[in-house]
């Protein structure tokens, strides 16, 4: 490889992150360039403002949902494996792993952890259900003032409404599965990493 930002990641952590993750050696070394690059404080973190540079970021809508799924709780910078534990939940399941016998935990791209990936987004509050309020800021964010908010109402509360099965007026993470279970969130949640 040769490049500065390679020479910096030693090899027993690239062996690490394979293991955690599921990307091949190039494609950490080939994200480790693009962490690299995105680091403007050249301290080997990332800021929120590193991620807000990032025009396909910027532009999107639930943008700033999707930057703190990157930060743990209470954190303002994520280092290089925390950065690539959250990508990893957009690896696709590539054929040779889909009906592999599974370690102890879940791989980070599987079904079950880009549900809950996709689930906390919505849990806005992180108290692992989706009230009305969430749904309405989320909707919001997706839509802008396309939509008034009596249609937005609307939407949050016929979404409730079909999603809600013990009756607590909130989506909790079992009823968000079973909502999506014929959804190919293995597709649909996945981002191609060059090999």
């Amino acid at each position: 490889m040769g490049s500065r930002a390679s020479s910096l990641l030693r090899e027993e952590d690239i062996e690490e992150i394979k293991k955690e993750t599921g990307f091949s050696h190039s494609q950490i070394t080939r994200l480790y360039s693009r962490f690299h690059s995105l680091d403007k404080g050249e301290n080997g973190a990332l800021s929120r403002e590193d991620f807000q540079r990032i025009p396909e970021l910027a532009i999107n809508p639930l943008g700033d949902r999707i930057i703190n799924a990157f930060f743990p709780e209470g954190e303002d910078q994520v280092n290089f494996r925390g950065f690539m534990r959250t990508l990893a939940h957009f690896r696709p399941v590539e054929d040779n792993e889909k009906n592999k016998v599974l370690t102890p935990g879940e791989p980070l791209n599987s079904r079950i952890n880009k549900l809950l990936f996709a689930f906390r987004l919505y849990d806005l509050d992180r108290d692992d259900k989706i009230s009305r309020e969430e749904l309405l800021q989320v909707l919001r964010m997706m839509v802008g003032v396309n939509i008034s908010d009596e249609q937005l109402g609307s939407i949050a509360d016929r979404t409730i409404q079909e999603a809600d099965t013990n009756g607590d007026m909130c989506i909790s993470f079992n009823e968000f599965t079973k909502v999506l279970e014929k959804v190919d969130v293995e597709q649909k949640m996945s981002i191609r990493f060059l090999h």
